[in-house]
Parts: structure tokens; C-alpha cells; sequence
């Protein structure tokens, strides 16, 4: 059966809307459409879901006169969710971490800029200005 790939934001995005509760396909793309600003047609959904019902990761049920389906993540189809959530989490980690400072006071990380002062000749990095005046106070006092 092989594994499924999760290989465009779309996919990964029907799959964490699924986690939050069961949808109907139009809701998937739809919404998939709205927050990734791009045009996400049926014919990229339907076979995802496919895929998932055949791996059990996901049921259908029938609601409605129409009888509209709702597609629900099985307990597999959860934990196939978290699996993805941690992988792309190492990805964002991966992405932002050159970019993350460590509060010089709290070492918080902070990032893209932060508040940055120079004490002593020397440029340092703090997530505010509190921590900065905090951070000079405690060398004062020692």
C-alpha cells in the first residue's frame, strides 16, 4: 500500500483541518483555497482523501438529505496527523533557527532582531528594553 506522501502545503493544510474536526471536501477546499491564496481544485482533494480512506486514516460518513459525506480521522488518521505536525516542525525549527537570538537577560530566544543595546563596546542582544535595563541593574549590583 506504501506509505502517503504529504508533498505540497494543500495536502498538509486538508490533513490539519481534519485534525481539528470532521469537514466536507467543499470545506477542505474551500478553505485551503482562502488561506494559501492559490486555486485548489477538487481534483487535488479527492484523491487525497482517497488515498486516506484507503490507508484508514480517515472514514466517511454520510449526513443530510443530500446524504453530504464528512470525512473523520480515524485514531490512525490522528496519529498519522501528529507525525506530519512533528516533521514539518522540524522543517520551521530548521528554517527559523539561524535567525533566533537568545535574550542576553532571560535567554529567551527571540526572532529577527529583538531589542539590542551596547554595553561595554559590546552589541548584545535582549527580546525588550526591560530585560536590557534588568540586565545593567544586575551587573551594577554585583
Amino acid at each position: 500500500m506504501g506509505e502517503i506522501k504529504v508533498t505540497n502545503l494543500a495536502k498538509f493544510y486538508s490533513l490539519m483541518l481534519l485534525y481539528e474536526g470532521p469537514k466536507h471536501g467543499y470545506d477542505l477546499i474551500k478553505t485551503v483555497g482562502e488561506k494559501t491564496g492559490k486555486k485548489f481544485s477538487p481534483g487535488q482533494v479527492y484523491p487525497f482523501l482517497a488515498k486516506l480512506e484507503e490507508h484508514n486514516y480517515i472514514k466517511i460518513k454520510s449526513e443530510g438529505e443530500r446524504e453530504k459525506k464528512v470525512y473523520v480521522l480515524t485514531p490512525e488518521g490522528k496519529k498519522f496527523c501528529e507525525k506530519m505536525l512533528h516533521r514539518f516542525s522540524e522543517l520551521v525549527e530548521l528554517a527559523i533557527e539561524p535567525n533566533l537570538s537568545k535574550c542576553a537577560h532571560c535567554a529567551c530566544e527571540v526572532y529577527k532582531g529583538g531589542y539590542k543595546e551596547k554595553i561595554k563596546e559590546k552589541e548584545m542582544v535582549f527580546c525588550c528594553s526591560h530585560c536590557a535595563a534588568s540586565f545593567k541593574n544586575s551587573r551594577h549590583s554585583h
